[in-house]
């Protein structure tokens, strides 16, 4: 069974990380390029944009839950938030951008590409790869086709296969909420704000890291 969905949805993680030095950021940025680093980014308080071509995911899980973290100032928040999980990812073309205001010299925009060669070749190579892959989302739009679709099923009795992903463990999700599932994900054309991604492994080929002035080098505007 295929569906497709088009829409915004406004619900939990996809990243980058401000790091205190451009050492630590290239260290981290080479580890994560060569696949040599489990990955674990959020900002605090803060939502991230994230723009790709197309990520195809297999046994894709999603649920309802809420961010919960303090902001830079050290005041506690919760965002509700949708939890989609995935086994494995590829992506083309990846995106993330980060706006943080900095004294005296105002906006800074931390941009991320990677998997941009993937646009041409077509090759899974070239793709940004992840394995069991978190993203909470607070807010996407996107072209989808699943296949082997469960709407509507219970969180707490969402599908456990081999290799496949269930609920993320720590994540704060109603065994009683909304779920679903579906064996294969394939989403294009991504434009998605988020708070947090985790995943067992990341790399990011092509990998490009950058600090902008001002606003203008955001994934996308609004």
């Amino acid at each position: 069974m295929k569906s497709q969905v088009r829409g915004g949805t406004r619900w939990k993680r996809f990243a980058v990380v401000m790091v205190p030095s451009v050492a630590a950021t290239a260290a981290i940025g080479v580890g994560l390029a060569q696949g040599a680093l489990a990955a674990s980014f959020a900002i605090s308080g803060q939502e991230f944009k994230v723009t790709t071509d197309r990520l195809e995911g297999t046994e894709f899980v999603q649920y309802g839950s809420v961010a919960k973290g303090n902001k830079l100032d050290g005041t506690p928040f919760g965002a509700p938030v949708a939890v989609s999980g995935f086994d494995t990812a590829k992506i083309t073309n990846m995106c993330q951008s980060v706006v943080t205001p900095v004294p005296v010299l105002g906006d800074i925009t931390l941009r991320l590409t990677a998997g941009t060669d993937a646009v041409k070749s077509g090759k899974d190579e070239d793709k940004v790869q992840a394995k069991d892959l978190y993203l909470d989302v607070s807010y996407l739009e996107a072209d989808a086709n699943f296949t082997n679709i469960d709407i509507g099923v219970a969180a707490g009795s969402l599908p456990k296969h081999e290799g496949g992903q269930g609920i993320q463990p720590n994540t704060e999700a109603s065994k009683y909420g909304f779920g679903q599932r579906a064996d294969v994900a394939e989403l294009s054309n991504v434009r998605q704000k988020a708070w947090a991604t985790t995943a067992a492994t990341f790399k990011l080929p092509d990998l490009n890291l950058s600090l902008n002035r001002g606003t203008d080098k955001e994934c996308f505007k609004g």
